[in-house]
């Protein structure tokens, strides 16, 4: 009983409920960055022409010598961030995800990732429910360009308070880090002593049929999912596992034992991604049946992020049908 107590505690009183507060992930950066930055002032935020956007305008007026506009550049967005980084800065690079790290990889690589520079990369605006912007800015593909990179660490924070708290110990890291967010409002479900720490996932919810594994907004839906199957007779385990990079194989290992199935939820290209990830460290370490909730091999597409959200069949009832398949292959 203590177990199953010290876990539901992770969890918003309001989880559950219709009218849960939504707010969206991207708020979770803006007002983390400005707690960062009143705790160091070596923090620096770097912006491509998307101020408003990308939450960084409540650190441009508290900082105002701490920002930097870079205009739509986003090779310079990188270069420049090196050159702060080797002068003892610790900047905050921030763009669409679609754009950073997806049009400047290449200067990330080398600049962040090849010299192991103390340099933190923002991708705003990731996943489908980004809604009517479309497949251009739906960035998809962020997990699996920025996992592959040595020395990356790799966030895909679940709602509001997490994302802030991802900020937070982002930016007490060194190396290079990603985080990214999400444009739509999404249910805030953690409290403020939701337990965080880069590099280790989190059981929101326990249980032995199967195991649900998933990042970023959709963690919620995961856990409804789970309402959902319970209704049925099954007993899903959820588990947020909001680093990506570096993965935390031992709890991965022990939660698809104990199930014995598991099932990866992400807003993001499967190939690659959360997904990718977890295969790849069950291949070696407790080989389990899985199913991939995700975007396969496609782009994204204009509508609603609720529309988009069931167009892609991520939502509760996708994942719960998922479950199900996978639990008949133990």
């Amino acid at each position: 009983m203590a177990k199953a107590k010290t876990i539901s505690a992770h969890l918003s009183p309001a989880t559950y409920r219709e009218n849960i507060k939504k707010v969206p992930t991207r708020n979770g950066y803006g007002d983390g960055v400005v707690e960062a930055g009143e705790k160091n002032e070596k923090i620096v935020v770097l912006c491509c022409d998307l101020t408003e956007s990308t939450r960084n305008k409540k650190f441009k007026e508290t900082f105002p010598d701490r920002f930097i506009q870079m205009g739509i550049a986003e090779q310079s967005l990188a270069g420049i961030a090196g050159g702060l980084a080797l002068e003892g800065k610790i900047p905050f690079i921030s763009s669409y995800a679609a754009f950073s790290p997806g049009r400047n990889w290449e200067q990330i690589r080398l600049v962040a990732c090849i010299q192991n520079q103390n340099i933190k990369i923002i991708g705003a605006h990731a996943g489908v429910s980004v809604g009517p912007d479309g497949a251009t800015h739906q960035m998809l593909e962020d997990i699996a360009i920025t996992r592959v990179l040595p020395n990356m660490t790799v966030l895909a924070p679940s709602d509001y308070l997490e994302t802030k708290r991802a900020v937070l110990a982002a930016a007490e890291l060194k190396g290079p880090v990603y985080i990214r967010f999400a444009r739509s409002a999404s249910p805030t479900f953690t409290t403020a002593k939701t337990p965080f720490k880069i590099g280790r996932a989190e059981i929101l919810k326990d249980g032995s049929d199967v195991a649900i594994i998933g990042c970023g907004p959709l963690v919620h839906e995961a856990l409804m999912a789970a309402k959902l199957l319970k209704e049925k007779g099954v007993d899903a385990m959820v588990v947020n596992s909001h680093t990506i990079k570096p993965l935390d194989h031992k709890t991965i290992a022990a939660v698809a034992k104990k199930c014995g199935a598991v099932v990866t939820v992400e807003e993001a290209q499967c190939t690659g991604g959360l997904g990718g990830a977890v295969a790849e460290s069950l291949a070696k370490n407790q080989p389990t049946p899985m199913r991939f909730i995700g975007v396969h091999d496609q782009f994204g597409t204009s509508g609603t992020p609720d529309e988009l959200i069931k167009e892609f069949e991520l939502d509760r009832t996708a994942i719960a049908k998922a479950a199900l398949e996978v639990i008949e292959l133990k």
